[in-house]
């Protein structure tokens, strides 16, 4: 819900929050590490408002900082950003890690709470938290809603395989459960006798009359599977009420992704820079509307590109020790959704954009492999919509690239 900007300043006190689901714990320290609160709150407005007031009363000049972002401790962070508080995010990992490093094995709340203030106060490298617009924070929760339905989708399909699988493998064998035909016939026929008793005649004017395109390939495909088991297997009755049930909730999430992808689209369309990013080549509404629900749609909070790419994770990191050099990696904190966003979008500009093609032939031929070759990509087109979002231009092909055509 929340986005990270970096700068922090350096406060008077530094208020740590150790974020749970019904209370939070909260422990305020000084320059000097010394604590001056530490209580137990409750997830609750009004006691999250008394805390503030608690806080402020103790120091005006204060900087929170929570291990979560989103979730409960999205209350907590809206009551912060409209008193005009500054909170810094700490991972959860980061939590972990630094805790081995403070006095006694044991773990509390109040102590987690401790770590967090301690850090905040002695590390200059936190991002503070702001909140992205409203049509960034809409595209998040639709995109994350179907990302979500996605999944659900994947694992319905499975199950249904699995549960074909047990009484007609050889349908299963042959159809895909990822097209709408497939899915239809399966919600009226999942048996070898049904399918032989109706013939393809009858289930290509099944398949027609529910606008399943290629209805008579598909029908004979189920009856040439049909006529290769002859065998009514133990619990098949049963086994093909599941299937029918799998089959008509995986063609419900269908539908609701259908309505959520024009629900995207939509909303994408009404952002700023909606325009700019669709005339980059492999960037779609579903990809562009989860480029801006990543970093809240505010690009200026990052700076720079090389700080929307260490965001991002396309970035590469120094690995070196002694004797080597040279060793880069995949930083380990990024956001992988965006990650995930810049890596689609450079696979597909492959087949549309002459110029991403071209850079990726040149880094193959300087012996990257394809996976490090479309990271690179993904890194150089970063500060493309960087410099098109930054300079409201849309995408225009190098004229090189265009005369090499």
């Amino acid at each position: 819900m929340y986005d990270v900007l970096t700068e922090v300043t350096v406060p008077e006190t530094w208020a740590g929050v150790d974020i749970g689901k019904t209370h939070h714990h909260c422990v305020v320290i000084n320059a000097e590490g010394a604590r001056l609160l530490s209580r137990r709150i409750p997830n609750d407005e009004s006691e999250l408002l008394a805390l503030i007031g608690e806080v402020l009363e103790i120091s005006r000049d204060v900087l929170w900082a929570v291990d979560l972002n989103h979730g409960g401790a999205a209350l907590l962070i809206g009551l912060l950003a409209s008193h005009e508080q500054p909170v810094a995010y700490l991972t959860g990992l980061a939590v972990h890690r630094a805790s081995s490093t403070y006095r006694g094995e044991g773990k509390t709340d109040a102590k987690d709470a401790f770590v967090i203030a301690d850090q905040a106060r002695l590390r200059r490298d936190l991002g503070l938290l702001r909140p992205g617009d409203e049509i960034a924070v809409d595209l998040r929760t639709l995109t994350n809603r179907r990302l979500d339905l996605v999944f659900d989708r994947t694992r319905q399909i499975n199950r249904l395989r699995a549960q074909l699988l047990e009484v007609f493998p050889a349908l299963e064998r042959v159809l895909d459960l990822t097209d709408k035909g497939p899915l239809m016939l399966l919600s009226g026929y999942q048996t070898p006798a049904a399918i032989r008793r109706s013939g393809v005649k009858r289930i290509e004017t099944w398949l027609k009359n529910r606008k399943v395109h290629g209805a008579a390939t598909l029908a004979k495909t189920a009856l040439d599977a049909a006529q290769a088991q002859h065998t009514a297997l133990p619990g098949e009755k049963l086994a093909a009420a599941m299937a029918a049930r799998l089959t008509k909730g995986v063609m419900a999430l269908d539908e609701e992704i259908a309505e959520l992808d024009a629900q995207i689209e939509a909303r994408f369309r009404e952002h700023p820079h909606a325009q700019v990013i669709s005339t980059l080549p492999g960037m779609g509404p579903k990809l562009g509307a989860e480029f801006l629900a990543a970093p809240g749609g505010d690009m200026d909070a990052f700076g720079t590109a090389d700080r929307l790419a260490g965001f991002a994770g396309p970035a590469p990191q120094p690995r070196d020790s002694g004797r080597v050099s040279g060793n880069l990696r995949r930083p380990r904190r990024c956001h992988r959704g965006l990650l995930r966003v810049m890596y689609l979008s450079a696979m597909v500009s492959l087949r549309c954009c002459p110029a991403s093609k071209a850079y990726y032939d040149r880094k193959r031929s300087e012996g990257k492999g394809h996976k490090q070759a479309l990271l690179a990509l993904a890194r150089r087109r970063i500060n493309v919509l960087w410099a098109m979002i930054r300079d409201g231009n849309s995408y225009k092909t190098p004229p090189s690239v265009t005369a090499a055509a």
